[in-house]
């Protein structure tokens, strides 16, 4: 038998640009687009299939219907955007109505969604929403021996690439779904590395912008100093567009190229992925991206343990005002969901358990006895004696991101393979970073992080810009996985 995705790997590969020209030419429809990643997911992720992605949580039933309706509304001149028309996946821990956003618990099932702010900015800017994605349950936060890519609604998110590998975490199925061609766009969240790991590990683009910048109402939450929804795509411009719609900003013209500083010292310790991206620090330095190198402070275990202490404290309060304040009945704090998932041990604990949401309870939210000293050590560290030098006198931090994606392993669980410190100093300011592509080792994707100040994205996405074509003209650019090997 053929394999199951080539008769829509032709639509999976299209861009965002080369879609929208396609539609304004009239070659093209969004239900025929809609109806393609349907029969695509229908090939390559649902349960029974040879393949069995499992990164698709959910599919939205009106899909075909507003497709229709964007189609209507093209021809009629009513086109509402750049993107009007084109179809993106959102995380199962953001709301939309008609979708579960349970966060891949099995204790949120039933309860009525809503559309989250961000849900109605895609759809007011034409997008049509075709369904959720799998992630790590509850966004990888309920245990150190959590598998990456595993909830017990969706199963484990398998990485396109290599079955048997990691999608990363926790927006494992918004990489998975766009490296193997199931939408043009996605949608992912991050606390700590989940759009920038999965991002890296399946070779797409993700940015987790400024927190504060695209609005988390009605996203189920870890912390409110760390939490940010963020873009996700195959390629810098597509992440652009999306960006745009979420943050409702628009792109500055471009001025000077942007005063670039690598963190020297900030590397994932698997010697072929820093090694490549050196090479690639090379290019674009010969390429006149002007690049000098800078130590940059390492975390310790300290920072480590405050940076928890923080995150535990801000799930326990924020988890629970969220639990209280969404519709249905159901779960209304955080004891609730442990005593559920006590009570439904056989599904919800089946591979790992709950040591990190006793933890949360026994903090005493940010009233507790070590939440204040943590945050403001926590801080000090990220911005005054990290980021703020380490940025000083350039615009953007440049970094090797991840490793090649490790086996993944529910009987003995575990987070990342070899990682750089990359994402955690952002992630304690706020501040924004971003992910890109640079190539394959052994035929796993590895990526570069970018980071920022707060609210620089647009100097970001410039910068990407100009690294991607640097990478293009190298040939080292993973070409998007768009036919994938059967189990057999």
């Amino acid at each position: 038998m053929n394999d199951p995705s080539e008769q829509t790997s032709h639509l999976a590969a299209l861009s965002v640009e080369e879609i929208t020209r396609r539609f304004a030419d009239g070659s093209l429809t969004s239900l025929s687009l809609v109806d393609n990643f349907l029969e695509r997911i229908a090939a390559l992720d649902e349960h029974d299939t040879p393949i069995a992605l499992s990164s698709i949580a959910a599919l939205c039933a009106d899909a075909r219907g507003v497709a229709i309706e964007r189609d209507g509304e093209r021809s009629s001149g009513n086109v509402r955007g750049e993107l009007h028309g084109v179809p993106v996946l959102i995380k199962d821990n953001i709301e939309a109505v008609g979708l579960p956003g349970v966060a891949g618990s099995t204790s949120l099932l039933g309860r009525a969604s809503r559309d989250a702010t961000l849900v109605t900015r895609l759809r007011d800017a034409g997008l049509i929403i075709l369904g959720s994605t799998n992630l790590s349950e509850w966004a990888n936060i309920r245990s150190p021996r959590s598998t990456s890519g595993y909830s017990a609604t969706g199963g484990l998110v398998a990485n396109p690439w290599a079955l048997d590998r990691s999608a990363g975490g926790s927006s494992s199925g918004s990489g998975a779904a766009l490296a193997a061609g199931l939408a043009p766009l996605a949608v992912g969240t991050e606390t700590d590395g989940s759009i920038v790991c999965p991002a890296s590990v399946n070779g797409v683009v993700g940015l987790k912008p400024t927190v504060g910048t695209v609005p988390t109402t009605y996203v189920v939450p870890i912390s409110s100093s760390q939490d940010s929804p963020g873009p996700m795509g195959r390629n810098v411009n597509d992440v652009a567009l999306i960006y745009s719609v979420l943050a409702r900003s628009s792109a500055p013209d471009v001025g000077e190229a942007p005063r670039v500083v690598t963190a020297s010292n900030w590397r994932t310790g698997h010697p072929q992925t820093d090694e490549f991206f050196d090479d690639v620090v090379s290019s674009i330095r010969l390429d006149g991206l002007v690049v000098t190198d800078r130590d940059l402070a390492l975390p310790g275990e300290s920072e480590g343990r405050d940076e928890e202490a923080v995150l535990f404290a801000e799930l326990y309060d924020d988890l629970s005002a969220y639990l209280v304040e969404r519709p249905g009945s159901g779960v209304a704090s955080l004891e609730d969901v442990i005593a559920f998932e006590d009570e439904n041990h056989e599904r919800e604990q089946r591979y790992f358990g709950h040591e990190n949401f006793l933890a949360a309870v026994k903090s005493g939210g940010r009233n507790g006895p070590d939440y204040a000293d943590a945050r403001k050590r926590n801080l000090a560290w990220a911005v005054e004696t990290c980021l703020t030098p380490g940025l000083d006198g350039f615009d953007l931090v440049i970094a090797p991101a991840f490793g090649p994606s490790w086996k993944s392993d529910l009987s003995v669980g575990g987070h990342p393979g070899p990682a750089s410190p990359a994402t955690m100093a952002p992630a304690i300011a706020g501040w924004p970073i971003m992910c890109l592509p640079i190539g394959l080792i052994q035929g796993l994707p590895v990526g570069l992080a970018i980071i920022g100040r707060p609210h620089s994205e647009w100097v970001m996405i410039d910068a990407a810009r100009r690294i991607e074509k640097t990478i293009h003209h190298r040939g080292s650019l993973p070409a998007p996985l768009w036919r994938l090997p059967s189990r057999g």
